[in-house]
């Protein structure tokens, strides 16, 4: 059992809480995700970790309730547990394998799109405490969806934010802020790293292209099970398949079809686009919790 510290409402449907996880908090990394379950018999939750503190042996996690697993951890409060809290997963972020030298030589804008600002924050202030300075662009439909603003500005070099509707901030979305910071403020970068829904990351690293700026995504919103058994997050990237959960979250931006991940992902909520996907993807289908009976 894993006992939940505190617990924050930072919008009316987005939840941070920290967890007491030792072991997790000691070894986690930028860029990594755990699975959480509420009860024995729970559904299984991936989330990306937006915090870690190895001292005090905690763990942040920040979530939308979206479905009713997320939506009964939104009733849990300060001093309750939780049944299962496992992790580090995924892939780390590959800058964290960099020299300082490499790291200087690199000018990054991080982008986040809503939620996408939880797992940008312990990227960020990874960076920071190495003495790296990065500018960041968070945003999100209104003020009221703007998170970690105040986190953000303690570890960001520059920070700017953004609404959809020009409630706060710059008016436009994270692509019309970061077009605005290269063409009319004389900013420069070599590398972005990109994270928020998905439709938001194709618009950015189409974007980013354009730019020419190397950029990092996060594929995160896509993943189910969080073990590659589900298939759910299965993704192309460049010529080859990949699992979002198990060969990432991280990718190269400019190389994922963006299109087939969204229709894939609009597929798997139902029975029927389960079905169909099994039956497209022959031999290369991956299951054990898509409901699709191809583990019976």
């Amino acid at each position: 059992m894993f006992k939940i510290v505190s617990k924050r409402k930072l919008t009316d449907n987005i939840f941070l809480m920290d967890i007491k996880a030792e072991r997790v908090a000691k070894s986690v990394k930028p860029g990594q995700f755990v699975i959480v379950k509420n009860t024995e018999h729970g559904e299984r939750i991936p989330l990306t970790v937006a915090d870690y503190d190895a001292l005090n042996g905690t763990v942040t996690i920040v979530f939308q309730t979206v479905g009713k697993s997320t939506m009964e951890l939104a009733l849990y409060e300060e001093n309750d547990y939780i049944c299962d809290f496992v992790g580090p997963l995924g892939q780390s972020s590959e800058f964290v394998y960099e020299s300082k030298e490499e790291l200087d030589n690199k000018k990054f804008i991080f982008i986040a799109g809503g939620v996408g600002a939880a797992p940008v924050y312990p990227q960020v202030k990874w960076l920071n405490e190495k003495g790296i300075s990065v500018d960041v662009i968070i945003g999100g439909r209104n003020k009221e969806l703007v998170i970690l603003e105040e986190e953000m500005r303690k570890v960001a070099g520059n920070l700017y934010v953004c609404t959809d509707d020009g409630s706060y901030g710059f008016n436009g979305r994270v692509t019309d802020c970061l077009k605005d910071l290269v063409e009319n403020k004389g900013k420069k970068y070599n590398h972005a790293v990109a994270i928020g829904p998905m439709i938001m990351m194709k618009f950015t690293a189409a974007l980013t292209k354009e730019l020419n700026i190397p950029t990092t995504v996060s594929l995160n919103p896509i993943m189910v099970d969080g073990t590659g058994m589900c298939g759910a997050c299965r993704v192309t990237v460049g010529d080859e398949v990949k699992f979002a959960c198990v060969d990432g979250p991280e990718f190269d931006g400019h190389l994922v079809n963006y299109d087939e991940a969204m229709r894939r992902q609009s597929m798997y909520k139902t029975e029927e686009g389960r079905a169909k996907l099994k039956f497209e993807e022959g031999n290369t289908h991956k299951h054990g919790g898509c409901g699709c009976g191809g583990d019976k």
